[in-house]
């Protein structure tokens, strides 16, 4: 059986008749850019994620971007960025000018090391953007303990994550700004570009919306360089008809995570991520020895509300991952690869300083081992023993 990494038809499909609704309903509004449909998924998901003002964005990247603009971060600044994660991040902290200062990652949640974090601060710091990466919260205890004792913005990266949870709270709710990304592919997955930002300050917020449409207020006044940075109508109103069902797709991602777990640490040399050794390398390493671990499957943490925007795999030992990417493309399975390169690594980014990009070894580890598995929530319990016997197969 052939199981591909994402299948957008299965959930967007059963939707048509909604969908075509809410297009046709913008469409004889007229009303394409801003208007009704943005207001009111500004709000919802504002309230979804328990924050105070929410703003409509083009992209999950002009989100950050805007962030960093509305806190004035720019050239001489440096931005604390985890290496293991998308580009978006540490892209967007160049596009203002301002240095990607990067960061290691934990070995059992792929998030950023906030010890590590801690040694490369400088009075040049401005600001550290927490990725929740794979659909997990950072450790947001100790960002914002770092944020507090140093006097840094946090910028949230939830692109991945949004309607996760740290402590209760929602991902995004407790930094300065918080981001998401609306992509096909994310749990909340639109029709094209699309994002959005979230703040409890208010000020803070109204700089943002003046710099999502270019600085203006009134129209053709402009008080700052600002960017269309604007969220379509017709996005809003197709979101707002998933956003309904978010609830729904998030416990079918949980889920498929359990079923996974479960059956997967059945197999020989697989075992599942001890949190005991959160941001510890070689205590780690010792104990996967120790186990003759082949695989580590990931481990959401009891203060954490997991919600499986990838469900991704360590492979042990030198040229096995790509040996096993191999073997399910071969069978038909869908996998990637999040992330073959790390930031640090980047061509586009060796004009920073070593110092910048040391000390990022569990991370380029990371790159070598990690590989993910079809999570999206329409899995058939069928779709997914065809994985997991392909891995037991290879294994």
């Amino acid at each position: 059986m052939k199981v591909s990494l994402l299948d957008v038809n299965a959930q967007n499909l059963p939707l048509e008749a909604e969908l075509t609704a809410a297009f046709t309903s913008v469409l004889r509004s007229g009303q394409f850019i801003m208007g009704p449909e943005c207001d009111a998924i500004e709000k919802e998901i504002a309230a979804m994620v328990e924050c105070k003002n929410g703003i409509g964005c083009s992209s999950g990247t002009d989100a950050i971007l805007l962030a960093l603009m509305a806190l004035g971060i720019g050239p001489g600044d440096e931005v604390l960025v985890p290496t293991f994660t998308f580009f978006a991040t540490a892209g967007c902290v160049a596009r203002v000018g301002a240095t990607p200062v990067f960061v290691d990652a934990c070995p059992i949640c792929f998030n950023i090391d906030t010890k590590k974090a801690a040694a490369k601060i400088t009075a040049k710091t401005k600001a550290i953007i927490p990725v929740h990466l794979f659909g997990q919260a950072a450790d947001m205890d100790a960002v914002m303990a770092l944020a507090r004792e140093h006097n840094l913005f946090v910028i949230e990266d939830g692109a991945q994550a949004i309607g996760a949870k740290y402590k209760g709270k929602p991902v995004g709710s407790i930094g300065h700004f918080g981001t998401y990304s609306f992509f096909p592919s994310k749990n909340l997955g639109g029709f094209g570009d699309g994002g959005f930002l979230v703040a409890n300050d208010d000020v803070l917020t109204d700089r943002a919306r003046l710099l999502r449409t270019h600085g203006s207020r009134p129209k053709y006044y402009h008080k700052f360089v600002g960017g269309n940075f604007r969220l379509d109508s017709l996005q809003a109103a197709l979101l707002r008809v998933k956003l309904r069902r978010y609830d729904e797709y998030t416990k079918a991602r949980q889920a498929n995570a359990a079923y996974y777990t479960a059956k997967l640490s059945a197999l020989p040399g697989v075992v599942a991520a001890d949190p005991a050794h959160c941001k510890c390398a070689s205590s780690q390493d010792a104990a996967l020895a120790a186990a003759g671990a082949k695989i580590v499957l990931p481990t959401p943490y009891a203060h954490n509300d997991h919600i499986w925007n990838q469900y991704t795999l360590r492979v042990i030992g030198e040229g096995r991952r790509d040996a096993l990417k191999k073997h399910l493309t071969n069978a038909g399975i869908g996998c990637e690869i999040y992330y073959p390169v790390t930031m640090d690594q980047q061509e586009c980014f060796a004009y920073t300083s070593d110092w910048a990009r040391s000390d990022c070894d569990t991370a380029h580890r990371l790159a070598s081992e990690a590989i993910s598995i079809p999570i999206f929530p329409e899995l058939s319990d069928e779709q997914k023993d065809a994985v997991i016997a392909q891995i037991a197969a290879w294994l």
